[in-house]
């Protein structure tokens, strides 16, 4: 349970990560107005990497239109609008759509949390209106008026005059609200005169009338005229500017580099990225209870250098490290920078050189080294007694050792650039050309085994170990192949095999006597009942055809007994599926007399009765290494002073599991010293006096290397027990 409920809270925090979030985005004014556009680029901008955001954004345009019957037909059109989408968020920007969500949030969104930014005049008790406050928070938008105002004094000691330009908007009436006090308060050192209701052109006459040498201009806004004409933000400032012969001062960045001189000014990036970042939290599960409401304007001192130079205005003195944009680059700055830009390039060129002169001595080094490293591996792959090659992918030998060149009779030099079909014969070569090809595509290593006859007719059995080898750019380079060569041990191995088979011999003839005892006896007495019969003068046709029968029975019986042992003794040429009680019944009909006339009893024990059980290998090899183990128990048995009274045992046992069939030779004529069992496998290793000590090495080398099984021997109380393992094979 505990796991399941960790299951579940894990799978639906994954499910909540990516579930798409839906943001609405709704902007006071229309898409155009440099104000509005800042923040919803910004906004995009962060949300950018926030690939499960959805964004949807909605212009209200009440800069040209902000009537209640306008506004209360905005809220039924986005009730139809968004009735079958629900926002995880919602984000307002300026006063108009604040006022609009306060008014209607219940009934188009209701509990969905909002945020707001560019709010002026804001005052927090707003948020109390139907109960909006649990559901809000934002970036209030404050423009300075007292610290442009204190600018403006300090930047024109001389000033008598200081036109405001504003107009009736939402946005301009919160700011003359801010300027009713601070006009008060500098009203006193200069002329201050506040417009909000004239006609462009009377306003561009006020402003081509003003003294140049004693007046400012602070513009706030203007989108639309006492005769109800609109305008863009920088079609009202341009014509203003026009006429304009005097510096004039502004609140927000969007009027920067259209003609003012700066201030400190109201930034609607900034106020896009604070609200996004806002946003960004509400939308990964934090509470908009728990996020501040950002009432501290992040405004910044900003000026146009073009207009300080035209009015020969500094303010270095005035403003720490303020924002000038347009400013170029002195005399002295741009030698300064070349200076600095030289040393760089002058230090970064001896770095180059110390760095290049390094890694060249480093290179040497290592020259030096891979030098004596490749002298060192030629004279170790020299060393080696295999024979060892290496060639390309076309399959031309690269290189070879001594053992190689030795073994193909050839120099190096020789053998570089040929093939195999220069050194070997044509079906080895053309077997060993596939084998290498086979290794490129698939990148395996291959072990195979080839008999083959040198250009001095010598002959050689050998085992070739091959992999595929890469340079050092990663691509395939060739083949690399080590040899092995076998020759000796194969010919000790068939030696040993001969001798296995001399020594097998006796036995052989050992068991034809016993075989042939019986038939011998039985002719010996037809011949004399024939005889007594000529004597008797009762020897009758019948009589005559019943002895020549009984007789060539017994003539067959040993005919076949000889076939039998003639077919023991050839080797198999090569694997088959044979049967094992067929194999069993052969080899009881060779040595079974010989067991139970050593007073011992043989039983053949199946464990899977009803299945014929196979195995894939040599049969008569199988059948050698089978006749060995129970001929050395017979004679273990035999030469122990063993107790007459009763039957020793031989108990043959066969079952079959999922991947082998099992056999197992036991005998009760007494265990093998510890001391010597675990050597009685090596070759002439014997305990008999006579022995020759290879037989059981035949039959390890016989089941482990010919037929792939297994032969192990084990003490078990007074028992000897030999089990042989081998792959089965279904028929």
């Amino acid at each position: 349970m505990k796991y399941f409920l960790l299951f579940s809270i894990l799978f639906f925090n994954f499910l909540f990560a990516n579930t798409s979030k839906d943001v609405l985005l709704l902007h006071s004014y229309h898409k155009g107005y440099t104000w509005t556009d800042d923040i919803s680029s910004q906004i995009e901008k962060n949300f950018k990497d926030n690939k499960n955001v959805e964004l949807t954004t909605v212009y209200m345009d009440s800069k040209r239109i902000d009537t209640s019957s306008y506004l209360n037909n905005l809220a039924n059109l986005y009730k139809e609008q968004f009735q079958n989408r629900k926002f995880d968020l919602i984000i307002v920007s300026d006063n108009t759509a604040l006022d609009f969500m306060i008014k209607y949030h219940d009934f188009l969104f209701k509990d969905t949390p909002v945020l707001f930014c560019g709010i002026n005049d804001f005052d927090s008790s707003i948020l109390d209106v139907n109960n909006i406050r649990n559901f809000m928070s934002g970036v209030a938008e404050e423009v300075d008026l007292e610290k442009n105002f204190e600018l403006i004094s300090k930047l024109h000691p001389k000033l008598k005059n200081l036109l405001i330009i504003n107009d009736t908007s939402t946005t301009g009436y919160a700011v003359k609200k801010g300027l009713d006090p601070i006009i008060k308060k500098y009203e006193k050192k200069f002329n201050i005169e506040y417009t909000d209701d004239l006609e462009i052109n009377n306003l561009t006459q006020k402003v081509f009338s003003l003294d140049k040498e004693i007046s400012v201009i602070l513009f706030v806004l203007l989108f639309k005229d006492t005769t109800g004409k609109y305008f863009t933000h920088k079609q009202s400032f341009a014509q203003v500017k026009k006429v304009s012969q005097v510096p004039i001062y502004g609140l927000w960045d969007f009027y920067l580099n259209n003609g003012i001189v700066g201030g400190l000014l109201t930034s609607a990036i900034a106020q896009g990225d604070a609200v996004s970042k806002m946003a960004i939290e509400v939308l990964n599960g934090k509470k908009i209870s728990d996020i501040p409401i950002l009432e501290k304007s992040p405004n910044v001192y900003m000026f146009d250098y073009n207009e300080l130079k035209k009015f020969n205005l500094d303010v270095s003195k005035q403003i720490d490290n303020p924002i000038i944009i347009n400013e170029p680059s002195s005399v002295y700055k741009e030698h300064t920078k070349f200076f600095l830009l030289s040393i760089i390039i002058i230090l970064i060129l001896s770095i180059i050189v110390i760095i290049l002169k390094a890694n060249i001595q480093k290179r040497e080094k290592v020259e030096l080294e891979l030098s004596n490293r490749l002298e060192f591996d030629k004279v170790l792959l020299d060393t080696i007694p295999n024979p060892i090659y290496y060639k390309n992918i076309e399959g031309k030998f690269l290189g070879c050792n001594t053992s190689f060149s030795n073994l193909v009779n050839s120099s190096k030099n020789e053998i570089i650039g040929k093939t195999a079909f220069d050194f070997f014969p044509l079906n080895v070569a053309s077997k060993n050309t596939q084998i290498d090809q086979e290794l490129l595509n698939t990148f395996a290593t291959s072990t195979s085994e080839f008999t083959f006859y040198t250009p001095s007719n010598e002959m050689k059995h050998i085992i070739l170990n091959k992999a595929v080898y890469k340079n050092i750019d990663g691509s395939v380079g060739g083949i690399v192949c080590i040899m092995d060569d076998m020759t000796e041990r194969v010919q000790q191995k068939q030696f040993l095999i001969q001798q296995s088979k001399l020594a097998e011999m006796g036995d052989m003839v050992a068991a034809i006597a016993h075989q042939w005892n019986e038939p011998l006896v039985e002719l010996s007495a037809l011949v004399q009942d024939i005889q007594t019969s000529y004597l008797l003068n009762e020897l009758k046709d019948m009589e005559v055809k019943d002895f020549v029968n009984d007789s060539m029975i017994q003539i067959k019986y040993m005919s076949r007994t000889l076939s039998d042992f003639r077919n023991f003794l050839k080797p198999s040429t090569k694997k088959k599926l044979f049967s094992i009680s067929k194999a069993l019944t052969e080899i009881n009909e060779i040595i079974g007399k010989q067991v139970f006339y050593s007073n011992i009893q043989m039983s053949f024990n199946y464990k899977n009765e009803n299945e014929e059980l196979l195995i894939y290998g040599y049969e008569n090899e199988f059948k050698q290494v089978l006749l060995n183990l129970i001929n050395n128990a017979k004679n273990k048995i035999v030469e122990k002073d063993f107790d007459y009274s009763k039957k020793a045992k031989i108990d043959i046992n066969i079952q079959r599991t999922s991947t082998h069939n099992i056999i197992e030779i036991a005998d009760d004529g007494g265990k093998i010293d510890e001391s010597i069992i675990n050597s009685i496998f090596e070759p002439y290793f014997s305990t008999k006096p006579n022995g020759t000590g290879i037989g059981l090495y035949m039959a390890k080398v016989i089941i482990e290397d010919k037929m792939r099984g297994t032969i192990t021997v084990k003490n078990d109380d007074n028992n000897v027990i030999f089990t042989i393992k081998l792959p089965h094979k279904k028929g």
